[in-house]
């Protein structure tokens, strides 16, 4: 299994090749494998209890709502829709902040103290302390999420082909975190009731928060490099607008795929719960999908490199297709479980196990590939704020997601879920009339 740790170092080669011993030859010469820096392993840990953080308010928000502050199923999809919106527009102005003013290092560590805060204040179990939690963790977000993946991209910025790999290895710590949180929740919650489930988030902001700065001398050579090369690299402005308007066009595109993806925080939870013949606390279906993507990564990692030698692997617009089909397949079996329960029967838990086995494929093609892709095409200066406008489509997305929610309980369970995947596929239409013009400007930037 190759996750991309080494390569060879061709032009050190060549250029250690002229300084041979007379007796050398070019068969005896070997280059010391490249290797990606600690700082990324400091990174996976500390963006693996950041989204120990998210993930557990992805699995007990909607519940929380519903139980203990009685709101109706409206209320939850716009709170549920704009606190998403909230964590992931954020990022846009904290990736600003981050190249124009904190730099990249400071925008982390404040970031994740205030999602700590966030997470602390959420278990006094009163609604004025409700809303200023949801706020203070967005906004920690905010300045924590594109400033983390901005370092993780600049790490390897000497080793370009070293940095999808290492972005496949930090979106592992993603999924880690993403698996513990929903199990570990249900356990607090069911034990010791809500307020020490929130407040478990509030420890693993702590850890996180504890990990960036016991370890920011590993990190710190990225941060600082980010801020040099936004100082002192330019583009062409007709290069610059081209590379800009290619990424725009994706973030578009993969709007539809997060409203698609957010509803495993409400729509799909709700169905957990109501609809689906089993006794397991309807928070921990959502463990499924990251485990899927730890479990399926290593395997579709090894597929692109045996494609790779063949000259076959799919383009990085043809992973973020990819990506939509799964996506779409994955609601197209919850359509098939639907129309077997109605909306009010229940069915075997392996059908929505298996719509989150599928999406997780869909997720591993097209996120962390968007990060690569974000980290490679958006302009130096605006490497930041780029990578701010990325999240922007989850923040869209997880607003839509809310949005279209709303409507669990008014229209059929069939036809929602229908809806969901004619979106989708709607988008992978678009995906595909978008290559022909995008792919010249992302083999320029060298990122196809």
């Amino acid at each position: 299994m190759d996750f991309g740790l080494r390569t060879s170092d061709s032009g050190r080669l060549c250029a250690s090749h002229a300084r041979l011993p007379p007796m050398a030859t070019q068969s005896t010469v070997t280059t010391a494998p490249q290797r990606h820096p600690p700082g990324l392993y400091v990174l996976f840990f500390t963006e693996l209890w950041e989204r120990y953080s998210f993930y557990s308010m992805m699995a007990i928000l909607t519940l929380y709502m519903d139980e203990v502050l009685r709101f109706n199923e409206h209320l939850s999809g716009q709170v549920y829709g704009s606190y998403i919106a909230g964590v992931y527009f954020l990022p846009l102005i904290g990736g600003w902040l981050a190249d124009r003013v904190l730099g990249f290092n400071k925008a982390v560590i404040i970031g994740a103290a205030l999602m700590m805060l966030g997470h602390f204040v959420l278990a006094v179990e009163q609604l004025p302390f409700f809303f200023t939690a949801l706020a203070l963790l967005a906004c920690g977000s905010g300045l924590l999420k594109p400033n983390v993946s901005t370092i993780v991209g600049n790490l390897d910025h000497d080793r370009p082909a070293l940095r999808d790999s290492g972005f496949n290895i930090f979106y592992m710590g993603i999924n880690i975190g993403a698996f513990i949180s929903p199990i570990a929740v249900a356990w607090f919650r069911a034990r010791y009731g809500w307020s020490v489930a929130f407040a478990s988030a509030g420890v693993a902001m702590a850890i996180s928060l504890a990990v960036f700065i016991g370890f920011n001398r590993y990190v710190e050579a990225g941060a600082r490099r980010v801020d040099e090369t936004t100082e002192v690299v330019d583009l062409p402005p007709r290069e610059a607008r081209a590379r800009v308007s290619a990424l725009l066009i994706i973030y578009l595109i993969v709007i539809a795929f997060w409203v698609a993806f957010y509803q495993n925080g409400f729509t799909l939870t709700f169905w957990a719960r109501d609809n689906t013949a089993t006794s397991i606390a309807p928070e921990t279906f959502q463990a499924v999908e990251p485990l899927g993507i730890i479990l399926f990564t290593p395997i579709l990692v090894g597929v692109w490199n045996w494609l790779r030698e063949r000259n076959r692997e799919p383009s990085t617009l043809g992973k973020i297709l990819l990506g939509m089909v799964f996506t779409a397949l994955s609601f197209a079996v919850m359509i098939g479980a639907a129309l077997l329960a109605g909306d009010h029967g229940r069915v075997s838990p392996w059908w929505l196990v298996s719509s989150y086995g599928i999406i997780a494929i869909g997720e591993i093609c097209l996120s962390p590939m968007g990060l690569s892709l974000v980290t490679k095409v958006a302009p130096p200066r605006l490497r930041g704020m780029m990578m701010g406008a990325w999240f922007v489509t989850l923040s869209l997305g997880g607003y839509f997601s809310g949005t279209l929610g709303a409507y669990w309980q008014t229209i059929s369970h069939a036809e929602f879920f229908t809806i969901v995947t004619a979106l989708v596929l709607g988008a992978a239409v678009l995906t595909i009339g978008a290559m022909r013009w995008l792919r010249p400007t992302f083999t320029m930037a060298g990122a196809d």
